[in-house]
């Protein structure tokens, strides 16, 4: 079993953000790159989701964690010239969703 030093690390490892949310929209989790992205970095930690967020993203998020709890495992919430970002589902051995993470793909420019 790898320990949560070790998770920790192989997260810090990514050069994009991570931020594992769960169902009533408390951040829980940033790794470092999600630490620098955001400008109150790990001030958000305890904090809604939702407050960061405004009434049209909020909906959004409401939007897509329904599906998520109805089975879909990942959705496309924004995409930018130089970034798609995807709300994905965490779940239990059960299948129950636990939370959610937003991860961010850097778009390339060929």
């Amino acid at each position: 079993m790898i320990d949560a030093a070790v998770l920790t690390a192989i997260l810090d490892s990514f050069d994009t953000p991570v931020q594992f949310v769960t169902p009533d929209h408390i951040i829980r989790y940033m790794n470092k790159a999600a630490v620098a992205h955001f400008q109150e970095g790990e001030a958000l930690l305890g904090r809604s989701l939702m407050s960061c967020h405004n009434d049209h993203s909020q909906a959004v998020i409401e939007e897509v964690l329904a599906a998520l709890r109805n089975g879909e495992s990942e959705r496309l919430i924004s995409e930018k010239p130089q970034e798609r970002i995807y709300m994905r589902a965490v779940r239990d051995p059960s299948g129950e969703v636990i939370g959610y993470y937003e991860r961010y793909e850097p778009v390339s420019s060929s």
